[in-house]
C-alpha cells in the first residue's frame, strides 16, 4: 500500500511539472516601426533582437516581432503605425521623432517604447523624464545637450574655422531647437553658424554648393533618419568638398565621415528591449523613467583626415574611443 502511495505521489508530481512546462499559448507580439530603412536599421535592430533574447524571449516561440520601415517616406508613417495597431501588437517599439509622434497620435492604450528621442519633453511626447505619464517611455540620446561638446571638438580640430555649416533635415522640429542651441553658443567659440536645411534628397547637392560658396570651414551634421538614409551621399560630398565634419552617430565615420561624437546607439537599441520585457511583465509606461545614455564615444577616421589634408591634434586623438586607420 505504501509503495502504491509513493508511486501515485511521484506520478502526480511528474504530471504537475509536465503541465507547468507546457507553453502558455500566448505569444507576445511586438510592433517595430522605423522612419529609416531596413538597411540603415540592420545593425541596430540586431542589437534590439539581442536584448530580447537576453530577456529570455525566443522569436517564434514566445514572441513575434512585426517590422515596418518608412525608408524616409515620412508621409507613410501614420499608415504604418495604424497597420501595426490593427495587428493588435502588445508593445510598439519606435525609432524616429516623426514615427514616435505618429504612434503617440495613433494610440493612447498600446505601450510605446522609443529607441531614442533627442528631447521627448520639449516635443511634448512625455510629461517628464522621471515620470513620463501616458503610454510612452524609452530612451533619449541627449542630442540637444551635446551640441556644445561637438562644436568644441570641431574647433579643437579646425581652430581656424570661423564659419560652421549646420546641415539638417528641416522637417524635423527637434533639429530646429538643436540649431538654435548651436547658434546660441556659437559666439563663445567665435564662429558664425551657416544654417543649411534640406527638405529632401534633391537639396543635398545644393546644400554643399551653398556651403562652399559661403566659405564654411567645417560642418556639423545633425542626426536623423533622413541623414541615415542618405549617409553615403553626405559623407562623399563632405569629402569632395574637403569639409571637416562631425556627426552624431559612429556609422558615419564607419562610412568614411571624419568623426562623430554621441551615444552608443547599439546599446540604446539593446536597452529598449528591457523596456519591452518590463511592460510585458506588467509595468506601466507611465511609471518607467526615460533612460539616458551613460556612455558617449568619440570616433575618428584618420584615413578620411588624410584624404582631406587634415591633421588631428594629438590631444583630440588621445581622447578618441575608436580610431579608424
Amino acid at each position: 500500500m505504501f509503495g502504491k502511495l509513493v508511486v501515485c505521489l511521484l506520478l502526480a508530481v511528474f504530471l504537475t511539472a509536465n503541465s507547468e512546462a507546457q507553453p502558455a499559448g500566448k505569444i507576445a507580439r511586438i510592433g517595430y516601426l522605423s522612419a529609416a530603412s531596413a538597411e540603415v536599421d540592420k545593425n541596430r535592430f540586431a542589437h534590439f533582437q539581442r536584448g530580447i533574447q537576453e530577456s529570455g524571449y525566443v522569436e517564434g516561440n514566445n514572441i513575434r516581432i512585426e517590422q515596418r520601415y518608412a525608408a524616409g517616406k515620412f508621409e507613410n508613417i501614420p499608415e504604418l503605425a495604424a497597420e501595426l495597431i490593427r495587428l493588435k501588437v502588445d508593445v510598439l517599439v519606435v525609432f524616429g521623432d516623426t514615427a514616435i509622434l505618429a504612434a503617440k497620435n495613433a494610440t493612447s492604450t498600446i505601450p510605446i517604447v522609443m529607441t531614442l528621442h533627442p528631447d521627448p519633453v520639449g516635443d511634448g511626447i512625455v510629461a517628464s523624464l522621471a515620470r513620463p505619464g501616458g503610454n510612452v517611455t524609452g530612451l533619449s540620446d541627449l542630442h540637444t545637450v551635446l551640441a556644445t561638446k561637438r562644436l568644441e571638438i570641431l574647433k579643437e580640430v579646425i581652430p581656424s574655422a570661423s564659419r560652421i555649416g549646420v546641415f539638417f533635415h528641416a522637417a524635423n522640429p527637434t533639429l530646429l531647437r538643436q540649431l538654435k542651441d548651436i547658434q546660441d553658443i556659437a559666439p563663445a567659440f567665435r564662429v558664425t553658424v551657416l544654417s543649411v536645411p534640406v527638405t529632401g534628397p534633391d537639396d543635398i547637392d545644393r546644400a554643399f554648393t551653398i556651403m562652399r560658396k559661403e566659405g564654411a570651414g567645417a560642418l556639423m551634421v545633425l542626426g536623423s533618419p533622413f541623414i541615415g538614409i542618405h549617409r553615403r551621399q553626405i559623407v562623399e560630398l563632405a569629402g569632395k568638398s574637403r569639409l571637416p565634419a562631425i556627426y552624431t552617430q559612429r556609422e558615419n565615420p564607419d562610412a568614411g565621415g571624419l568623426m562623430s561624437y554621441g551615444a552608443d546607439f547599439h546599446e540604446l537599441w539593446r536597452r529598449a528591449a528591457t523596456y519591452v520585457d518590463k511592460i510585458l511583465k506588467g509595468a506601466k509606461p507611465a511609471d518607467l523613467p526615460i533612460e539616458q545614455p551613460k556612455k558617449f564615444e568619440l570616433v575618428i577616421n584618420l584615413k578620411t583626415a588624410k584624404q582631406i589634408g587634415l591633421t588631428i591634434p594629438p590631444n583630440v586623438l588621445a581622447r578618441a574611443d575608436r580610431v579608424i586607420k
